[in-house]
């Protein structure tokens, strides 16, 4: 039977579930038979597509979106910049099914996040879009659409720097389903902080995993590749992200 986008959807009852899984960077550019080919060589549970360091456009993202319905796998969409927060649900009705906000240091971008990624009552996302995920199905259930995609939509909140770390048991906020590492900005920052007691990202993770042992939020973490599974998978991280090869 083929994929829908309804199987698309249940990574986030998977992630508060304790599944251990496993994600993939790729590029919008992806015909189906490489996408495919990709999600088998993992095989991979979730795909993450960016717009903070890589160019794209919002035709682009819709027709990626719809090809990764088809075949039914989740979509993760990193956002432009931490600013753009407020464009959460326009971002949505281009088709992912979740969304990154990066660079994420205060709570009241944790509450804007939130805010734009949830429909009423769990948040102030505006209602539209006809590219949305699962609208063929539900579009005209507006009251069940709206509880469904606040069951299953998936929200991060990118934690790349020291105070990001230092605070991450106050950005684990209800509705974030994970705090995501970015390691290479992390990096930079502790460079530049010497006497910091937090030395090595490997350090900030455990500080991170230490805040969040009784939260619902989950930590996902760029090991970019897969000679770096087990590690991470033995200090505990249930959620591994890839980049393409």
């Amino acid at each position: 039977m083929e994929p829908t986008k309804e199987v698309a959807l249940t990574l986030k009852q998977r992630i508060h579930a304790g599944e251990e899984l496993l994600g993939i960077n790729v590029n919008t550019g992806f015909t189906r038979t490489k996408l495919e080919d990709t999600i088998a060589s993992g095989p991979y549970d979730f795909l993450v597509i960016d717009s903070q360091h890589t160019a794209f456009n919002e035709e682009s993202v819709t027709a990626f979106c719809e090809l990764a319905a088809e075949v039914g796998i989740h979509v993760q969409f990193r956002i432009k910049h931490t600013r753009h927060t407020y464009l959460i649900g326009n971002y949505l009705d281009l088709g992912p099914s979740g969304v990154e906000v990066p660079q994420v240091e205060l709570e009241s971008t944790v509450d804007e996040g939130v805010d734009n990624f949830y429909y009423i009552p769990d948040g102030v996302r505006s209602w539209g879009g006809r590219t949305r995920l699962g609208l063929e199905t539900r579009g005209d259930d507006h009251v069940g659409y709206r509880k469904w995609w606040n069951e299953t939509g998936v929200l991060w909140m990118q934690i790349e720097s020291l105070a990001a770390v230092s605070n991450a048991h106050l950005l684990a906020k209800p509705g974030v389903d994970c705090l995501s590492f970015g390691p290479m900005d992390m990096t930079l920052d502790i460079e530049i902080h010497p006497n910091h007691p937090l030395q090595t990202v490997d350090d900030c993770l455990r500080h991170t995993m230490k805040q969040l042992e009784d939260s619902d939020t989950k930590i996902v973490f760029r090991n970019n590749t897969p000679d770096t599974r087990q590690k991470y998978r033995d200090m505990g991280v249930q959620i591994l992200l890839e980049l393409a090869r």
